[in-house]
């Protein structure tokens, strides 16, 4: 058997339960390893779906550019995509992501445009700006907006959920995963509630990101709004794919907590995996040792891979520089 091209390799991903890092905590924590993917991330999931949906659609035709702002892995997927159907590709990025994610990018025939990251969302040099700009001016080119495409919650309430569902044969009582686009917590979490209701979703969030006090209180605080370093997480804006009430609750964790459990997650778990995870492992932890049970059992997705991430959380000079080792 034999696939008729690398996408078609999306998709049921291991399940893999942790040893080392959960050292006195009760209940079973497995972690979604969605590296296994053939972008390594677990954007490749709803990447295709945004193009197979937009072809469906009408929106996106033979011979044309795809055009997306993206912290790196969803840029990734989309170029895979449209390697497979013949498209071409312009991503727009911050500078705060890595080099790494650039130049993967580049690798598989992608143009780059890399935007300042201090600024407003609505700043005509903000990446999302610049993204939106692009694809009004180029001919016969689609914008996936996966913040906004509901495509993206789609493709996990179709795979992920289901997945998940499965490999934990229907024991599955609490779900984690970082929050960026909202797309992967709420698709999956959808699906799992479906199932069990009394399942508990809770979403992780960083400091300068916000979504936790928007939660809480209903207010979208622009005194939440700062700089920070984690790629892939967080946001400034309230994307449509994040649905609230799927989430249950929303812990924060610092950029310095995600990148040591990160390093943790690679030393003690053989699983080399990237800034996120370590922040989706930290935050969930913290609120395993409290809540979780004996016969509990949670799921924690980690989206992406390591090689990402070599010139900063995996280079201990640069973790020096940032005060964290």
């Amino acid at each position: 058997m034999y696939l008729n091209n690398i996408v078609e390799a999306t998709g049921n991903t291991p399940l893999v339960k942790l040893n080392s890092v959960t050292a006195g905590i009760k209940g079973t924590i497995l972690a979604k390893v969605e590296y296994f993917n053939p972008g390594n991330s677990v954007k490749d999931r709803m990447a295709i779906k945004m193009v197979e949906d937009a072809e469906k659609a009408g929106l996106l035709k033979p011979g044309g550019t795809i055009i997306e702002g993206t912290s790196g892995n969803t840029g990734m997927g989309l170029a895979l995509a449209a390697i497979a159907k013949g498209y071409q590709c312009i991503f727009v990025m911050s500078d705060k992501q890595s080099k790494e994610k650039q130049d993967i990018l580049r690798a598989v025939g992608a143009q780059v445009v890399v935007c300042p990251v201090d600024v407003a969302p609505e700043d005509p040099r903000s990446y999302y700006s610049v993204a939106k700009r692009l694809s009004e001016e180029t001919p016969n080119s689609f914008y996936p907006n996966q913040y906004d495409n509901m495509s993206n919650t789609a493709a996990h309430y179709e795979s992920t959920g289901p997945e998940i569902w499965q490999q934990t044969e229907g024991t599955i009582t609490h779900f984690a995963a970082g929050v960026g686009t909202g797309g992967t917590i709420c698709g999956t979490a959808k699906y799992l509630k479906e199932q069990n209701p009394a399942l508990q979703a809770i979403g992780l969030d960083t400091y300068g990101s916000v979504f936790k006090k928007y939660k809480e209180t209903g207010i979208f605080d622009e005194n939440e709004i700062y700089p920070y370093k984690t790629e892939g997480i967080g946001e400034d804006i309230l994307p449509k794919n994040v649905n609230f009430d799927l989430i249950d609750l929303f812990i924060k964790v610092t950029d310095k907590d995600a990148a040591l459990m990160t390093r943790r997650l690679a030393k003690e778990e053989g699983l080399f995996v990237g800034w996120s995870c370590g922040s989706a492992v930290h935050g969930a932890l913290e609120y395993a040792k409290e809540h979780l049970k004996e016969g509990d059992t949670m799921v924690i997705i980690l989206p992406d891979h390591g090689t990402r991430y070599l010139g900063k959380i995996y280079n201990d000079d640069w973790m020096r520089e940032q005060g964290w080792l």
